[in-house]
């Protein structure tokens, strides 16, 4: 309920626009992040092609230009209004004008995300000023100050281009600006007008005197640029959309700020013999405001004999969590934050995993502490921090309110005749919502002591990694977990009957079956841990089950069989290493080395083709591996079973999988 609005204040910024080009070139690098990551943080850095000019302008007050940039100057033809920040140094001519002060509060009101600025309303107050267009010193148009121009793009100022732009068009109706149209699409002639809303797409110029049927964007901006830069009326510029980091918070918690300050508050930094500068202790929280505010002791300090006061902002939480890992390299050293050997004995991070809620600004914070520690650095040259980067998924889970409209969790709830009400009041019936990631906020969380001390620790790992590959969100279900619950439960019977066949000592073993399927096995599993494909190590699990329930029926040597189900249950523990463990230590096994596979023996004589007839199965032929459509449609052919469904005028087409699979169309 409390009123959101702007303030200006002042702060301290990590110059981290410094490296826009740098953090940009660096995604090039890195082959193993999802594209999906770098894609957005490419957004997020905002690199845009376009061009700086400057306004003249004529009115009543001592202004005789404003420097814009702009994407589109091939648009100039269609401009109808300038638009400034609130925060524009124009402003200053305004800062006694009861409607401006009144009409900069709204603007105050106003969110500053783009989607914010998009879906707002667009209000204007109009200055006693008017620009002209640099491409037709005739063209004169109104200077307004705007709610949707923020200050840290470009310089503050925009040109208003109505038919090409959607803020601009909504803008320019509320203050019947005029409309011209100077882009057509492809598929229409010269008379074609935007009326309804805003064209923004590629098209022809129109109404746009010499630039008139350039192609636009592509071929129009360059054209147009080099006009504005040879008539000395602009200037080629790239912009960056990123913005520097601010860093100031007003808080007890986080990093104090190596500032001090003198009487005429002109910043100093604290000497490098007083670093680091520690937070005071024992401090009451119960203030108005910053707490260290109110800490005098501490701030004031004395340098070079003269008494200063301390910087009472404390560092932005991300700022630590920018460089810890080079900490984890080094977490012993005293001296300085890392080690330089460590370092280059650790760094860069191989794997990182994480939520995509860090896509942007955690990992782009991360990689500028990298671009800045390396800048003109001798002594440390790692730009990139993290080689590889997976992104996991969310668990989900229902959402539930009262009738009050208050969230309520789980515990909360109680089913009578399978519709929800609240335990504590059973008059008042739960609306059920949607599924969302867990949070605190919205109280749709469960709690792991209860899972544990019910299933235990590995069925709620078992249900988590088996549901969905571990990219995507998990949705959280009783009934998931009870299903895990009951495949331990297979698995340790499975257990009971494997010391049972032990302790009976088989002279031979029936086959080779069971060292041949613990190997694949250890392959899938192996490939499966290193591809991330954990939902697949789950189907693997099932798999050996299936084949072990069966197999163990058979003879075998007592080693044959410590051997391979050693190696399984090793492999079973990064999954369920509770299970696993109890299972190794009933073998009295203690060495638990990952174990390697065995190619040669996954080397097969036979392999089964199954053969369908109009995509239905007819029957198996057992081959030799590799075995070319012609060869094994001759086989079916002889077959007697099989020879009957065919007759060769009637075939389409085969569509042959090798070593799997052969549809015969018919």
């Amino acid at each position: 309920g409390a009123l959101v609005e702007r303030k200006k204040l002042s702060q301290w910024f990590f110059n981290i626009s410094k490296f826009s080009q740098d953090l940009l070139d660096g995604l090039n690098q890195l082959d193993n992040w999802p594209n999906k990551v770098k894609i957005m943080q490419k957004n997020w850095i905002g690199k845009s092609f376009g061009c700086e000019i400057d306004f003249k302008i004529e009115g009543k007050l001592p202004v005789k230009k404003i420097k814009c940039f702009t994407t589109r100057p091939d648009t100039l033809f269609g401009f109808s209004f300038l638009a400034l920040s609130v925060d524009h140094e124009i402003s200053k001519f305004y800062k006694n004008n009861e409607e401006f002060i009144k009409f900069k509060e709204l603007c105050s009101k106003t969110g500053t995300t783009e989607e914010a600025i998009a879906v707002g309303e667009k209000i204007g107050f109009k200055t006693d000023l008017f620009a002209i267009n640099p491409l037709d010193p005739k063209d004169k148009v109104p200077v307004y100050f705007a709610n949707f121009v923020l200050m840290d793009y470009g310089f503050g100022a925009v040109f208003g281009c109505p038919a090409h732009d959607q803020r601009d068009f909504d803008f320019a109706k509320k203050y019947e600006l005029n409309i011209k149209t100077v882009v057509r699409p492809k598929d229409k002639n010269d008379t074609y007008k935007v009326e309804k809303e805003a064209y923004t797409g590629s098209g022809v110029l129109i109404n746009s005197n010499f630039l008139n049927g350039l192609e636009a964007p592509d071929k129009s901006i360059l054209e147009t640029i080099k006009i504005l830069e040879e008539r000395k009326l602009g200037k080629k510029q790239i912009n960056f959309r990123l913005k520097d980091w601010g860093i100031s918070r007003q808080r007890y918690w986080g990093c104090p700020i190596p500032i001090a300050y003198d009487e005429k508050r002109k910043a100093h930094p604290i000497p490098e013999s007083m670093l680091p500068v520690k937070l005071p202790e024992n401090v009451n929280l119960n203030v108005k405001g910053n707490p260290l505010d109110s800490q005098l002791d501490w701030k004031k300090i004395k340098i070079n004999g003269k008494t200063l006061t301390r910087e009472t902002d404390t560092l932005d939480t991300f700022v630590c969590s920018s460089w810890y890992y080079l900490r984890f390299c080094s977490p012993k050293e005293t001296n300085y934050g890392f080690n330089k050997e460590e370092v280059d004995y650790w760094m860069p991070v191989d794997q990182y995993i994480g939520g995509i809620e860090h896509a942007i600004l955690h990992l782009l914070y991360s990689r500028f502490f990298m671009q800045a520690l390396s800048y003109k650095n001798e002594k440390f040259s790692i730009t990139e921090p993290f080689n590889g980067l997976f992104t996991q998924g969310m668990v989900c889970h229902e959402t539930y309110k009262d009738p009050d409209g208050n969230w309520v969790s789980p515990d909360e709830i109680e089913i009578i005749d399978g519709k929800k009400f609240l335990k504590k009041d059973k008059s008042k019936p739960i609306t059920v919502g949607s599924s969302e990631s867990m949070s605190k906020s919205k109280k749709n969380t469960i709690d792991p002591e209860n899972i544990i001390s019910s299933y235990g620790a590995d069925s709620a790992r078992l249900f988590i990694l088996s549901d969905s590959p571990p990219e995507k969100d998990i949705q959280w279900s009783e009934e998931g977990i009870i299903s895990s619950f009951k495949f331990l439960q297979k698995l340790w019977n499975l257990n009971i009957k494997f010391l049972i066949e032990i302790k009976k000592n088989h002279k031979d073993d029936s086959d080779n079956e069971f060292e041949k399927n613990t190997n694949l096995f250890l392959k899938n599993i192996t490939k499966n841990l290193e591809e991330f494909g954990y939902n697949k190590i789950i189907a693997n699990l099932h798999e050996i089950y299936s084949f072990l329930i069966k197999q163990i029926e058979k003879p075998y040597k007592k080693s044959t069989l410590i051997e391979n189900y050693k190696k399984i249950l090793i492999c079973m523990s990064p999954i369920i290493p509770h299970f696993a463990h109890e299972c190794l230590d009933g073998l009295s096994i203690k060495n638990i080395d990952w174990p390697n596979f065995n190619e040669t023996i996954l080397i097969t004589d036979t392999i089964n083709v199954v053969v369908q007839i109009n995509g239905k199965k007819r029957g198996l032929i057992t081959s030799k591996p590799n075995l070319s459509e012609e060869n094994l449609f001759e086989i079916i052919v002889k077959d007697e079973k099989l020879s009957k469904y065919i007759k060769q005028e009637n075939i389409k087409r085969k569509i042959y999988i090798k070593d799997k699979l052969i549809n015969i169309i018919i």
